[in-house]
């Protein structure tokens, strides 16, 4: 029982760390990402820096939850925690191609800008921005994926209230569909559909976060309760008593 109250403190945290770190670095990117000239100028280099860093503790963060939630959900359908973890990696691979991306637009910024010509500059800048746009729509497109494979496992293993996975099934089918209208071109970014699409995951998460960091899992989980048993095959049924046997008379 204490090794899976530190299991859900660990994958409490990790996702609250999600959240801590990917935030803020948004808002210390933006300048690469919003004026196409700052290639060619002077910027905050080493904010843009910190954000790319804290995109990193992001990724890394959303593979830990993975990681440390694998051994305990994988008892209620391995297959489904399989696919999570896998999901998470693809999530976190996606967006350190981003990463990349901005990192480039600083280093050329620094070191190329002066020798260089201005439009061409402008035009691999912007080349960039739209590759790290690209993955970042993507990239944080998994987590519909990741809500419905860890939704079914915690709805049905009820390791957290069910409120809590119903609204990660209710945002995967609305998030995925934002995903597909923006890929072909028929939503955006800044649209109401993007906003509905998003709030129920970024709920999902942040709230499922606070619980296992705070509750931990529910005890009456049949999870929770065969290991309580103490049953390395996640089943509390005992096994029966050997039958004894009398022995037989020889004969006289």
């Amino acid at each position: 029982m204490d090794s899976m109250r530190k299991t859900a403190l660990v994958a409490g945290i990790l996702y609250l760390i999600t959240f801590a770190s990917s935030i803020p670095a948004v808002f210390l990117q933006d300048p690469v990402l919003t004026d196409p000239n700052y290639i060619l100028g002077t910027g905050p280099d080493g904010w843009v820096r910190l954000g790319a860093l804290l995109d990193m503790v992001n990724c890394l963060a959303a593979i830990g939850t993975a990681v440390a939630l694998y051994s305990v959900v994988k008892r209620q359908h391995e297959g489904f925690a399989i696919g999570f973890v896998a999901s998470r990696l693809f999530e976190a691979g996606i967006l350190f191609i981003g990463i990349v991306n901005v990192l480039a637009i600083v280093t050329m910024r620094e070191a190329g800008a002066a020798g260089s010509d201005p439009a061409t500059l402008v035009v691999v800048g912007q080349s960039m921005v739209a590759n790290r746009d690209w993955t970042f729509v993507l990239g944080t497109g998994v987590p519909a994926l990741n809500a419905f494979l860890l939704g079914v496992l915690m709805l049905r293993s009820r390791l957290v209230p069910r409120a809590i996975p119903i609204v990660g099934l209710i945002g995967a089918p609305l998030f995925a569909s934002w995903i597909i209208g923006y890929t072909l071109g028929v939503t955006d970014g800044s649209s109401a559909w993007h906003t509905i699409a998003v709030a129920p995951i970024f709920v999902w998460e942040l709230s499922l976060g606070l619980w296992m960091a705070i509750m931990g899992f529910n005890r009456s989980s049949p999870l929770m309760t065969a290991a309580e048993a103490g049953s390395p095959h996640g089943s509390s049924t005992a096994s029966p008593p050997p039958i004894a046997v009398a022995p037989q008379a020889g004969p006289a």
